[in-house]
């Protein structure tokens, strides 16, 4: 779980959206308050902070987290419109393990979510967060109950347009060429029939409605699944 904590609305469901977009299982918190009433019932893997919160500061915050014992090793990146390299340097020897600017582009934002991640699962400090479920746009897939909801309507589909469309909502932006599809769908290796898959691709957009175009085809290649990030990628918060 990767816990958002932000005052501005706005901004923290951007954080949010993108977040669950990329398949993570995401708590958000307004105040220090929400934040610690929450940490009481689960260990975060990553916390994304702000530094100006009402009542107490992130600063505040990160030097807590850093002297409890359960999430003295939680990474913690902080994000703040405070651009000077004081402000900087104050942040990472309070604690934080990175310091994002505002604005900033969603694509670098999910780029150092996912490095922060890898540092501490390779650290061995903490568990590494893990898609509990599986979010792009308004599609919602919960693999527990094999269950997709679209909007939040839940559609009906076969098991392997299940396994297809879980295969492409799992990296977002990834092409899969024919043969993985065959293999890690079908589990069989260059003896299925390309319009096998083309027609379980056409199904898939048909009953995902709106959210079919999540789905691209990438010529002589294969398919993936991604949503449309405008101005070049660089969705400013």
């Amino acid at each position: 779980m990767i816990c958002v904590v932000e005052d501005d609305s706005d901004i923290r469901e951007m954080e949010v959206y993108a977040l669950k977009s990329a398949g993570y299982k995401v708590l958000a918190a307004a105040s220090s308050e929400e934040f610690f009433r929450e940490l009481g019932l689960e260990i975060p893997a990553l916390v994304i902070l702000d530094v100006m919160l009402p009542g107490r500061d992130g600063f505040s915050i990160l030097s807590e987290l850093r002297h409890r014992a359960t999430t003295s090793k939680v990474p913690v990146m902080m994000v703040t419109a405070k651009t000077t390299e004081m402000d900087k340097i104050k942040g990472l020897d309070s604690g934080a393990d990175d310091y994002l600017t505002k604005p900033f582009g969603i694509m670098e934002f999910l780029a150092r979510v996912r490095a922060l991640l890898r540092r501490a699962e390779m650290k061995g400090e903490v568990v590494a967060a893990k898609p509990a479920e599986l979010h792009l746009g308004k599609i919602e897939i919960d693999d527990e109950r094999h269950q997709v909801k679209v909007d939040g309507n839940l559609v009906e589909f076969t098991f392997k347009e299940y396994e297809l469309l879980k295969l492409l909502c799992s990296k977002p932006g990834i092409v899969f060429d024919r043969e993985q599809l065959m293999s890690k769908v079908w589990g069989v290796d260059g003896t299925l029939e390309s319009r096998t898959i083309d027609m379980h691709i056409k199904t898939l957009r048909k009953k995902l409605g709106a959210a079919g175009d999540y789905i691209k085809t990438v010529r002589n290649v294969g398919y993936k699944a991604e949503i449309e990030v405008t101005d070049e990628g660089k969705t400013e918060l």
